[in-house]
């Protein structure tokens, strides 16, 4: 039987596309359908280096969580959400207004996005089994680990660095740093469409 191999992609091999506002730029993580421009899902690692409103995007849910910097004060239908890095992400419409203020320094902060179906973004524990029942899940690293699944051979993986599998099916998942680190080491990810 065919099991789907992990994507993996290092964010620092992913160029960074300037924001048309100037405020930041997003590097695309994944895509589904694949290369698409009309997407179902889009992850993508942002980096924000000045004050100013989030790109509205009709019809989207969007999850939100800081990865490095000091963080950022999102104003979001009339109340203010503070976020830094190891805060539970954040999920909103895209259709809402949001308006982003730095918390002393710029920002990088993941996205998911999705147009339908389900999506889901939560913080990892080091070393702790980790089960989804969507069907296509990933982790973003915050910092170096080991990514395991039974039956498959553990994989190493550097820091802002996404491993997506399609197909994952619900059996756990494991994502252990290799030194002990302050934080969150990692984010999980999911999607059904």
């Amino acid at each position: 039987m065919f099991e789907p191999a992990p994507i993996i992609v290092r964010s620092a091999e992913t160029p960074a596309q300037p924001w048309r506002n100037g405020g930041g730029s997003t590097r695309q993580l994944l895509t589904r359908p694949a290369g698409a421009r009309e997407w179902t899902l889009r992850i993508s690692l942002a980096e924000v280096d000045r004050d100013g409103p989030f790109s509205a995007f009709p019809g989207i849910e969007r999850w939100f969580s800081v990865i490095d910097g000091n963080g950022v004060r999102l104003m979001l239908q009339g109340q203010q959400h503070e976020l830094r890095p190891g805060h539970a992400p954040l999920r909103f419409s895209g259709d809402a207004p949001v308006d982003c203020s730095l918390i002393d320094g710029a920002t990088t902060d993941l996205n998911l996005m999705h147009a339908g179906g389900e999506g889901l973004m939560q913080r990892a524990q080091s070393g702790q089994s980790w089960r989804c029942a969507l069907p296509g899940r990933g982790v973003f690293t915050c910092t170096a680990g080991q990514w395991q699944m039974p039956g498959r051979e553990p994989i190493r993986l550097p820091a802002h660095c996404l491993l997506w599998l399609d197909g994952a099916g619900d059996v756990p998942w494991r994502f252990t740093t290799e030194r002990s680190a302050a934080g969150v080491p990692a984010i999980w990810l999911g999607y059904a469409p």
